[in-house]
């Protein structure tokens, strides 16, 4: 089902670099034009969040705010699964054009809306088109380059995640002010015009078609559809319990888990759960990398603001400098040199994170500078860079090429998920011990004023824990 890699006594040095690297003759378009699709997607990320409340309150939707967040996530983890099947089965190339289709219309849809509700449908089918896109384009990496330039495009895709964190918010802002929130959203479908022209032409020539075309042409599995909508519905559910804090909403959480647990069970490679050795482990660190730092980050601008006096600007820019170290720690991955040792590499990484994680609570000492965290922080988006993009480059190394689609779903939705739920239990906690109601966004101090530091503690340390189990499991990539 998977090939297993040798061991590390066995690992032979790789090959010479090939002639034409991802900028070569062979691989300029492809490369310039599926990079783009991944600069458009991150500067959707980091710009639409800017211009979201603006756009609640001129819906008069604020009440339906998080929905706008979820409708994306939920309908993502379908896409996913979707995707997953439609490329082992026709080829990346129709999922990734009506992926990139979906995404546009989602966005003029959210960017014309007249109520909230058309809104979130808005927000629905951009999460349909994304889902679809991010899975495609890992089949085409893994079909269009050779293993020795797969490191490589994926450090361009780390890359292309950089100038939108630093550039994004500020441009979406400055556009939300003097246009207006619509032309943020109705802005970036025009955008899509660029990539489509450069990648489509280049993806049917070199990654079209299913992987084995002599072999019969494969339904779509109707188990795996019913275990998307599954895990689907079943976010969520759990999401909108999350956001309506009664003992009502055990029902629609029990709902929610009774959904989502035999999905994931089902959707995810056999083992993942236990840390089985090879690709299981692959997908559960992806997991536990993600998830536990991304928890974790989503508190320190609120700590930040209400621990240490900083404006929500500045609290914001000290981790402005982690876009920057993720990408380099992403390139040092892709070096041909380091890849005999890529296990340890991520090993590494993750212990980084775990230091990083564990050291951003020491600000709650007043007399400790806040420049510390800034700093811990860029330690620990290089060790993230070297993690998620090795857990990519490994997923595809450990994947026949029938089943790239189908396990690259299950590393994207590895990924969302352990966000949605890590960060669900770090809020937890924090609410628990006095941190008070905690929105998606923070936007000044006054939502949490009188949080204490030990809510914060309860969140990072717990955090540095999870981390520390995933440097546990980077020793368990390698098939016996």
């Amino acid at each position: 089902m998977t090939a297993l890699e040798p061991r590390d006594a066995d690992v032979k040095p790789p090959s010479a670099a090939p002639q034409y690297g991802v900028l070569g003759r062979d691989h300029r378009a492809l490369s310039i034009g599926i990079v783009s699709v991944v600069l458009l997607i991150a500067f959707e990320a980091t710009a639409v969040g800017t211009a979201m409340p603006v756009a609640a309150r001129e819906l008069r939707g604020v009440e339906l705010y998080a929905f706008a967040f979820s409708a994306y996530f939920t309908t993502s983890l379908f896409a996913m699964v979707l995707s997953g099947q439609w490329a082992d089965r026709d080829g990346p190339l129709r999922p990734l054009a009506v992926g990139i289709s979906a995404f546009g219309a989602g966005l003029l849809l959210s960017g014309t809306a007249g109520s909230m509700w058309m809104f979130i449908a808005g927000r629905a089918l951009q999460g349909l088109g994304g889902g679809l896109v991010i899975v495609a384009l890992y089949v085409v990496v893994g079909r269009a380059y050779s293993e020795a330039l797969r490191p490589a495009i994926m450090a361009a895709f780390a890359a292309s995640w950089v100038i939108p964190s630093v550039v994004g918010p500020l441009a979406s802002g400055t556009v939300t002010e003097q246009l207006g929130w619509r032309w943020v959203f109705i802005g970036i479908p025009v955008l899509v015009v660029f990539p489509l022209a450069l990648a489509l032409p280049a993806i049917r020539r070199m990654a079209s078609g299913p992987a084995d075309p002599s072999a019969p042409r494969q339904a779509f599995d109707a188990r795996r559809i019913r275990l998307a909508l599954g895990i689907s519905l079943g976010a969520g559910l759990l999401q909108y319990a999350g956001q309506d804090l009664r003992w009502v909403s055990l029902v629609p959480a029990v709902a929610g888990a009774a959904l989502m647990v035999p999905a994931v069970l089902g959707l995810l490679p056999r083992g993942t759960y236990r840390a089985a050795r090879g690709l299981p482990s692959v997908v559960l660190l992806r997991g536990i990398a993600a998830g536990s730092f991304i928890a974790a980050e989503s508190f320190v601008p609120l700590m930040l603001v209400t621990q240490r006096g900083l404006s929500p600007t500045m609290a914001g820019l000290s981790l402005a400098v982690g876009g920057a170290t993720w990408a380099l720690g992403s390139y040092v991955q892709s070096r041909p040199r380091v890849e005999p040792y890529r296990e340890r590499l991520m090993l590494t990484g993750m212990v980084l994170v775990a230091a990083s994680i564990a050291t951003a609570p020491s600000v709650l000492i007043e007399s400790v500078p806040v420049w510390i965290v800034g700093v811990a922080w860029g330690f620990g988006c290089f060790g993230m860079g070297m993690v998620i993009a090795s857990t990519s480059v490994l997923l595809l190394k450990l994947s026949a090429p029938e089943e790239a689609g189908s396990n690259s779903a299950a590393l994207q939705i590895s990924d969302g998920l352990s966000n949605v739920l890590l960060l669900a239990a770090g809020g937890a906690a924090f609410a628990a011990l006095g941190g008070g109601a905690v929105g998606g966004h923070v936007s000044d101090a006054s939502g949490a004023a009188g949080a204490h530091p030990a809510a914060f503690a309860a969140v990072f340390l717990p955090m540095a824990a999870v981390a520390l189990v995933g440097a546990w499991v980077g020793t368990r990539l390698r098939g016996r």
